[in-house]
């Protein structure tokens, strides 16, 4: 999220209860999203305590909101596509829950990338140093073969603290290729 597609989180989760992010915040249970990113709870089971003081509001129209907001980032789907076409074998590493398959089924990022590694499935989240190791030994690599690419600092500083080279994507695809293509060996860059 925030890396190849658009994080609905900031804008339209608020947005859907009339709310700013940060009165959104104040508001939510502080616990629920990092457990149903670890597939501690069940999507009924966090909607339920999404708020902290139980709230009600319309589990499915919320659902339908968040399900239709999924987007790519500007300039990264083309990217992806010239790295695939290159012979790059590219998976997702992500703190997210199991609304992975409706990004999937929006935008279908199969087609480049696999969903290998995603926290619902393997009960840990980053910057978790074990996931990161994980990712690696299930590929059969050591962890200085793999290239890690995220949003967050503290993220990027796990993966370099175990070994992964990192890179912090800000937002710029243009920026990002120009920088793998530095990385990259040249017979594939």
């Amino acid at each position: 999220m925030d890396t190849l597609v658009r994080d609905p989180f900031r804008d339209v989760m608020p947005s859907f209860f009339g709310m700013t992010l940060s009165e959104m915040m104040q508001l939510k249970q502080p616990e629920a999203w990092g457990q149903f990113e670890r597939g501690e709870l069940s999507e009924t089971q966090f909607l339920d305590r999404f708020f902290a003081d139980g709230r009600k509001f319309d589990h499915d129209e919320f659902c339908t909101k968040v399900r239709s907001a999924y987007s790519w980032l500007e300039g990264m789907e083309p990217l992806l596509a010239k790295l695939k076409a290159r012979g790059h074998t590219m998976h997702v590493l992500s703190n997210y829950p199991v609304w992975y398959r409706w990004i999937e089924e929006r935008l279908a990022l199969s087609r480049y990338v696999s969903w290998t590694f995603m926290s619902c499935r393997l009960g840990l989240r980053k910057p978790d140093p074990r996931i990161f190791e994980r990712a690696a030994a299930e590929l059969g690599v050591g962890t200085g073969e793999c290239l890690f690419i995220d949003d967050r600092s503290q993220n990027c500083d796990a993966a370099r603290a175990v070994g992964m080279r990192a890179l912090r994507f800000e937002g710029d695809a243009a920026a990002l290729a120009a920088e793998l293509s530095r990385l990259l060996p040249a017979q594939q860059a």
